[in-house]
């Protein structure tokens, strides 16, 4: 797959970083911090764009407390300025209004709560600090609409939009993030045991080889596109209806 010179893409997305947020009038960047490799190499960048302007926000909602640490632990070495906001009494509190069931693990009505949750709090804080919200979502992830509508997918820019996942976990070598975070398997944090791979049903690295190359083989090319299929609507602008249809 692709070789690409990583001092190279870190001097762009950087500059790319500053010019959309300056372009907006804003005055500098949050956020969500997971404990995860797209969300560290993302405030690092950030970090790197807007030294004093860059603010992390941990979002914990009955998440495991290695996602805490992994945050902190890059938020620390990178001097990145970060609040925790434990989400969970809020989460169960609307639960609890919609008459819905927390407790049932892999119910994605309920699971996706989490997410939209976090991307509220992350506009408030960008709100009060005249900062643009920065999205973790890698070009793997946008492909098949592997994100929460409204939820992680509710950003303003997306520095990781062109870079697949094989990719981020070279970047973030070259930015020295600590080896623990780049070895995790990656997860949203939806619920206990939920893992991006299980979940997609295919390994990052054969979603990788399909973006870069087109090639993949047949059972998981059809896994593949069956989700860029159902997710197409994750990615497409709002639907309208014509005006000429209806003058």
């Amino acid at each position: 797959m692709s070789e690409l010179d990583y001092k190279h893409v870190t001097a762009v997305l950087v500059d790319w970083i500053r010019d959309k947020i300056t372009e907006a009038g804003a005055n500098g960047a949050v956020v969500g911090m997971s404990g995860g490799i797209d969300s560290a190499v993302t405030s690092v960048l950030c970090k790197k764009a807007f030294k004093e302007n860059t603010l992390g926000i941990i979002m914990p909602c009955h998440s495991s407390d290695k996602d805490l640490e992994d945050a902190r632990l890059v938020a620390d070495a990178f001097d990145i300025k970060y609040i925790v906001k434990d989400l969970g009494p809020v989460f169960d509190n609307f639960i609890e209004l919609l008459g819905a069931d927390s407790q049932t693990g892999d119910d994605m009505a309920v699971a996706n709560i989490k997410p939209r949750l976090r991307m509220t709090t992350l506009y408030y804080y960008a709100a009060r600090n005249n900062y643009l919200v920065v999205g973790t979502d890698n070009w793997s992830e946008l492909t098949v609409g592997y994100f929460t509508k409204y939820g992680d997918g509710g950003v303003d820019i997306a520095p990781l939009g062109r870079l697949v996942k094989t990719e981020v976990r070279e970047l973030a070598r070259y930015l020295g993030i600590p080896e623990r975070i780049i070895q995790r398997p990656p997860t949203a944090g939806l619920w206990e045991g939920q893992s991006d791979e299980k979940e997609m049903g295919f390994t990052y690295e054969e979603l990788d080889r399909y973006i870069l190359t087109g090639k993949a083989t047949g059972d998981t090319r059809s896994k593949i596109e069956t989700l860029i299929n159902k997710n197409r609507h994750k990615v497409s602008p709002l639907p309208v209806p014509g005006r000429e249809s209806i003058i």
